[in-house]
């Protein structure tokens, strides 16, 4: 499939979570076994251009993704959760949000100090919670210089701020607005 078809399987909605953001729903790209493959596939072979030991992924839509491709290339995956989410002591993150803050956390037992990690998910809007991810990797021991992400939306500088911490940003689709 071509990148323009994997798009058109993107739903827009306009005015959520408020007026004025288009929400780029990936549920329907899930939801199409063609196209939700020969997205794996490529984020897969973006992957394997790497030296990458392990791939971690955001939750919740990137357990899917990174998951789905970590799975392809027989790479464990490492998930980087919400808040309360672990069995085990932490390494936690707060962030900042537009209305407030969250935190993410992840195994430290995860991944092996020098590890090479990408870190996949759906959508890179500010890059506020992928930076956070990219510390909580890094503190981990883990060396992280590549992300990848289904949807970009350039206009909110997302792939600036990840690269101002030595990250590559490559992105499937690319959409404008917010």
């Amino acid at each position: 499939m071509t990148p323009e078809a994997i798009k058109a399987l993107v739903r827009s909605i306009p005015d959520f979570p408020k007026p004025g953001i288009v929400f780029r729903d990936v549920t329907t790209l899930i939801g199409h076994g063609e196209g939700f493959a020969a997205t794996v596939e490529w984020l897969a072979a973006q992957v394997g251009k790497t030296n990458a030991r392990a791939i971690a992924g955001i939750e919740a839509r990137g357990f899917i993704f990174g998951a789905a491709a970590a799975s392809q290339l027989s790479l464990p995956f490492v998930p980087i959760r919400k808040s309360g989410k672990l069995p085990v002591p932490a390494l936690a993150i707060d962030y900042a949000l537009e209305y407030g803050t969250d935190t993410l956390e992840l195994d430290p037992d995860a991944i092996g100090d020098g590890d090479h990690v990408v870190l996949i998910d759906d959508l890179l809007a500010t890059g506020g919670t992928a930076e956070a991810a990219l510390q909580l990797v890094r503190r981990a021991g883990g060396i992280v210089d590549q992300a990848l992400f289904v949807i970009d939306l350039p206009g909110l500088d997302g792939r600036r701020r990840l690269g101002r911490s030595g990250i590559e940003v490559t992105s499937l689709l690319s959409f404008s607005g917010h």
